[in-house]
């Protein structure tokens, strides 16, 4: 089947946190962990996130495994590429928004990516091209003291330019405001000027819209779950999508016991819910209030709702999204 939009998430809760929002902004919409197989049958889905685990590696790791998982979302149809990030801009002076990002322009005949990661919901603005976080400024913040990478910079022109080769531009509050025209036009005039890349601010839930319009017009674009979400309501005024029931079904979830004794919940008939580990939809996916997860490789305990878990390799998730 043919998928209307692609995304490929640095890390697993991050990718849940981002499929949580397409669904619950209309698409349907299923979360694999890794790259699936290429046999994979998918269900009938208007999105599809990838969650991979490369948020802290080496940048040619993280560039290798985005581009293989960019090939698959392609070949299933997915006009758009959403390159799903923390929304505090976790990250090196060496990668990996930035080779990331890049790379995936290369692939895909981008020229310049639409890159913030706004989400007022949760409290992450950008203004002026400087991340926010409740209020204050992201290196004034609590979470500018992460332990493999500490932000020390809200100013994410010059942190993304650090780990860029090409130029960084920015899209500014006013221009933003003025709707979708003015950010295509500022967009064509940074592309002009040589920038590989765009800052946009977003202050208000309606900026994210904006956004979202505007980067859906190109192959790729870089930021958190707020933009997912001007992403998926774009789709829908578009008429490309239509709005789903939000994931709800009318029969309850089953639960079935999976190889070694480990359970997992499933539920309707999804054909990628399969037992053995290799894949995971979530019960209360079904039921409005979550995605459903399909993957290979994911083979640690799902064991309900608030339940931490170690993910392949024996990581424990992380808890910024």
């Amino acid at each position: 089947m043919t998928i209307l939009l692609g995304s490929i998430a640095d890390d697993y809760t991050g990718a849940s946190d981002l499929a949580n929002t397409l669904t619950k902004n209309g698409l349907r919409t299923v979360q694999t962990v890794g790259i699936p197989d290429p046999s994979l049958a998918l269900p009938d889905v208007d999105a599809v996130v990838v969650s991979l685990k490369i948020r802290s590696v080496a940048a040619k790791d993280a560039v290798a495994a985005a581009l293989e998982a960019e090939s698959w979302l392609r070949g299933r149809g997915a006009g758009h590429v959403l390159y799903k990030i923390c929304s505090t801009f976790d990250s090196t002076d060496l990668g990996n928004i930035g080779p990331v990002t890049e790379a995936l322009l290369s692939v895909s005949g981008g020229h310049i990516a639409l890159v913030t990661p706004a989400f007022p919901e949760t409290g992450r603005t950008v203004y002026l091209g400087h991340l926010f976080v409740n209020g204050q400024p992201l290196d004034e913040s609590p979470l500018k003291d992460h332990p493999l990478n500490p932000m020390r910079d809200a100013n994410l022109a010059r942190v993304l330019t650090r780990q860029s080769r090409g130029k960084v531009g920015l899209i500014d509050l006013p221009t933003v405001t003025d709707g979708a025209d003015a950010v295509r036009a500022r967009l064509d005039r940074l592309r002009a000027e040589g920038a590989a890349a765009a800052i946009a601010d977003a202050v208000f839930e309606r900026d994210l819209e904006t956004l979202g319009k505007t980067a859906l017009e190109m192959p790729v674009s870089t930021g958190a779950s707020g933009l997912g979400l001007g992403l998926a309501r774009a789709l829908l005024r578009s008429g490309r999508a239509s709005a789903s029931d939000g994931g709800k079904r009318s029969h309850p979830p089953r639960r079935r016991s999976c190889r070694g004794g480990r359970r997992q919940l499933f539920g309707g008939n999804a054909e990628a819910a399969r037992c053995g580990g290799t894949a995971y939809a979530g019960a209360a996916a079904r039921h409005g209030k979550a995605p459903r997860r399909i993957g290979r490789d994911f083979r640690s305990d799902c064991l309900g709702r608030g339940t931490d878990w170690r993910g392949p390799g024996g990581h424990r998730r992380e808890r910024r999204t």
